[in-house]
């Protein structure tokens, strides 16, 4: 049985200032001292943002009414949009090089570059005593989730994952109908997504493309960060790193983080002390690339006072038989995106972020009276906002790193059952795999030398 633990003498001894991937001022901070800067909520804050293009200029576009200090990108290319709105903040491409610069001056770091390097990047931010908002999945590996919970904790910093449907009200809308018993027992929930689609290649090709120019405006280098090297191709990067294994988490990394959040949620999943994830069907499945489509089986046994519950994940378009009864015309979730929940006496649909939570068929929810709100609601329902008032001393933002790791352990627990092809069990407190010793290596990946993590 393959064991990855994370003890405090372990944990401590792992970020003593020479595993902080060389970075010189980081280097001269002893991390064990390192107290967040205490910001009143009329001060501003002082934000950098890590992988600025794409999504990450709206992430760090949504603080532009904070003092915007650095933006870093290793493709400045990408970064081009953000570089114009924000004339003034200092630009890098090496994280550790702004942070050697200019670490004094930051408090609060949003992170949104590729899969593969999240964690080391809110690692190393968070022992340096920043705050940090990274972008869903909030981890390459399961141990990275367990390290980036744990480190967050220790630090004592605010944090968010950016699954922007767990501040909506639609998530808690949904628990409280659940809660309420509005279709009793809930033994099955059905997700479903059309990812990949055609936005990134899954299923090939099944062995490394051959290397190509790189772009001018690219270090290649610092991209692959933590991942093994090699040469450059097109269908790795800008945006089709999704897809492979050694960069991306795949459809199930990239929309579970929504659509599943609010069975996570509503269930109470992460009270959950064992769990297992079995393979359904997969297609072109290989070791460079995650598969074509697959469908994949959850069992999570009784937890809290929630009874036993199977949980199926389809991808690409897959989607579950409709319930007997309800007409083909009748929209399931969000149609291309959505969940179904079945009691034991009846439905529940919901879209992409738990929204619009209805049940099933019309006719019953026209006769419905929703229960009175149990559960706090995130002012606005905003998300951004939520975690700009934890970094302020506010309360904790709603996909803190309590909630986001467990979270994550869970959804790419899932990945290791495709990457297996075989059924696994998941022991969450010493976060082995019981039943699978050779399994229990995709836990955790190799780190390239400079990049390594205490996992």
């Amino acid at each position: 049985m393959t064991k990855i633990t994370l003890s405090r003498r372990a944990f401590l001894a792992a970020t003593t200032t020479s595993t902080l991937f060389g970075s010189a001022w980081a280097q001269s901070v002893n991390p064990a001292r390192v107290v967040p800067r205490k910001i009143s909520p009329n001060e501003k804050l002082n934000v950098a943002g890590i992988g600025v293009g794409g999504k990450g200029t709206q992430d760090i576009m949504s603080y532009k009414k904070e003092n915007i200090v650095a933006l870093c990108d290793v493709d400045t290319g990408r970064a081009e949009e953000a570089f114009h709105f924000l004339p003034d903040a200092k630009r890098y491409q090496d994280y550790r090089k702004m942070f050697d610069e200019m670490g004094k001056d930051i408090d609060m770091v949003t992170i949104a570059t590729p899969d593969h390097t999240h964690a080391p990047a809110a690692y190393l931010a968070m022992k340096l005593g920043k705050h940090v908002y990274v972008e869903k999945p909030l981890t390459h590996t399961v141990a990275e989730a367990r390290l980036l919970a744990q480190t967050a904790r220790e630090m004592g910093v605010a944090t968010q994952m950016g699954n922007q449907g767990h501040s909506g009200d639609g998530v808690r809308e949904l628990a409280e109908m659940i809660w309420s018993g509005a279709i009793g027992a809930v033994h099955e929930v059905h997700v479903w997504t059309d990812r990949p689609g055609s936005r990134w290649p899954q299923g090939a090709p099944k062995t490394p493309p051959p290397g190509e120019p790189e772009p001018e405006t690219l270090s290649w280098d610092l991209w692959l960060g933590a991942a093994p090297m090699r040469p450059y191709n097109q269908l790795y990067a800008p945006f089709k790193w999704r897809g492979w294994w050694d960069f991306g988490c795949g459809g199930l990394g990239d929309m579970a983080c929504h659509i599943m959040d609010p069975a996570f949620f509503a269930l109470k999943l992460g009270e959950a002390k064992t769990f297992s994830v079995e393979p359904i069907n997969q297609e072109e499945a290989n070791d460079q690339t995650y598969p074509l489509n697959a469908v994949i089986k959850y069992h999570f046994p009784a937890r809290a006072d929630m009874s036993p519950v199977d949980i199926y994940w389809y991808e690409n378009g897959r989607k579950p038989t409709r319930p007997e009864g309800i007409p083909e015309g009748q929209v399931l979730g969000d149609d291309k995106n959505g969940s179904l929940f079945v009691g034991e006496s009846g439905w529940i649909t919901a879209g992409e972020y738990g929204g619009k939570a209805r049940l099933l068929p019309d006719e019953r929810m026209a006769e419905y009276t929703p229960p009175a709100p149990t559960l706090e609601r995130v002012s606005g329902a905003n998300h951004y906002r939520s975690f700009l008032n934890a970094c302020k001393g506010g309360s904790p933002a709603a996909s803190n790193f309590d909630y986001a790791g467990p979270f994550t352990e869970m959804v790419l627990f899932g990945n290791i059952a495709l990457r297996t092809n075989r059924r696994v069990e998941y022991d969450v407190e010493t976060m082995t795999i019981p039943n699978d010793t050779d399994a229990g290596k995709f836990l955790t990946k190799e780190y390239r030398k400079g990049w390594e993590l205490p996992v």
